[in-house]
């Protein structure tokens, strides 16, 4: 009898908890952080390059990132792509050096944060979920073809079960640390 291949589907789930943590690493707190400029792309040299490759990445004070651009003659498209990208954040250029001040944030934007939080957790569940039901076709295709017998079948769905609960259950973990950390002021 073949076995159903777990390892894939345990995987795949870890990949939707790495997701849903990058998620998280972007989103603002009030506090500064290197991820919180990640998902920011500058147009230079022809083509749109992260922010990282373009200059070096520093957090010198809780409320200050600072980035200093490697050639000058970036510095202003590097503000531009920070001032542009939605985060809320307003830098300022010194010759090669732009800082980036965290503002403190208001009660409204961090209800607004903790939305979005939890719209990402939900994505996050969902697509675990989208991985169970994979792997529960994936047992009753076995079982029609043969491959796996009907007990097989129910302890490797009860299998799926429970890496699915905890998997669910790490997600909500870092879904209310998230919010915790938003609302904490």
């Amino acid at each position: 009898m073949a076995e159903p291949d777990i390892d894939d589907i345990q995987k795949r789930m870890d990949g939707a908890l790495e997701a849903l943590r990058k998620e998280f690493a972007g989103l603002r707190t009030g506090r500064a952080s290197v991820s919180l400029l990640e998902p920011v792309m500058v147009p230079a040299y022809g083509a749109e390059m992260p922010l990282n490759q373009v200059g070096t990445i520093n957090v010198p004070e809780p409320r200050l990132i600072s980035v200093q651009v490697w050639d000058k003659a970036n510095v202003k498209a590097v503000e531009n792509a920070i001032r542009n990208a939605g985060l809320g954040l307003n830098p300022a250029s010194d010759g090669q050096l732009v800082r980036v001040p965290i503002p403190h944030l208001d009660a409204e934007r961090r209800a607004e944060l903790t939305k979005v939080a939890s719209k990402y957790g939900e994505q996050a569940r969902v697509a675990v979920r989208n991985v169970r039901r994979d792997g529960m076709e994936m047992l009753k295709r076995m079982l029609k073809d043969g491959e796996l017998s009907e007990d097989d079948q129910t302890l490797w769905s009860d299998e799926i079960q429970t890496l699915t609960d905890t998997h669910v259950k790490a997600i909500d973990d870092l879904v209310a640390r998230k919010q915790a950390e938003i609302a904490h002021v």
